[in-house]
């Protein structure tokens, strides 16, 4: 992982400054269970000059508890779901207990990888989306294969990432987890005549 230092300063407002600099850095923690698109999306997430990120990778959760306690808070986990992968599904699935509920609350993210493949079961599109839909939180769908698909996934998360991290002024993380939460037709349930 890479880390980009800052320096702020100034001499009126000296330590809520210090403060408020401290809070432009963000910590993302990614949750992919085959590590396939994570690495290439933290690489692309660091590269961003306009914000300091810290990333996390964890192949589930929980987390080791060793330095718990000087662990810095986590602005947004995002959940990588490769749905042409039972495996990948279950482990997000399985890892969302042990989120702390205050996480459901705008700082939680579903990123869905190959969504296009043609292996890809119809119900196990439809399971993500309940998920999404159950916990209130938004699902994007992104394309891991190319340079230009990885940029707009880290542009998108970025967008979100500063909403949860309150760097948007006027919209909390509540708010946009609202406008852009899965939703579920009711009829998922019904068979697909395509």
């Amino acid at each position: 992982n890479r880390f980009k230092s800052f320096f702020c300063s100034s001499s009126r407002a000296g330590c809520y400054h210090q403060v408020l600099c401290s809070l432009s850095v963000f910590l993302l923690q990614l949750v992919e269970n085959e590590e396939q698109f994570q690495q290439s999306l933290a690489d692309a997430l660091v590269e961003e000059s306009s914000v300091i990120v810290n990333v996390r990778l964890a192949k589930s959760l929980p987390v080791p508890t060793e330095n718990e306690t000087s662990r810095p808070r986590i602005d947004l986990v995002v959940f990588i779901i490769n749905l042409t992968s039972e495996l990948s599904f279950e482990s997000a699935e399985a890892s969302l207990k042990y989120l702390d509920c205050g996480y459901f609350l705008g700082k939680v993210c579903f990123l869905v990888t190959n969504a296009r493949s043609v292996s890809v079961p119809a119900e196990r599109l439809d399971a993500v989306r309940k998920l999404a839909a159950l916990f209130h939180c938004p699902l994007l769908f992104v394309e891991d294969q190319t340079a230009d698909g990885v940029a707009s996934a880290a542009e998108r998360l970025l967008t979100i990432l500063k909403v949860a991290a309150g760097h948007v002024p006027i919209t909390t993380s509540l708010y946009m987890s609202i406008l852009a939460q899965c939703t579920v037709p009711p009829d998922i349930d019904q068979p697909s005549f395509d």
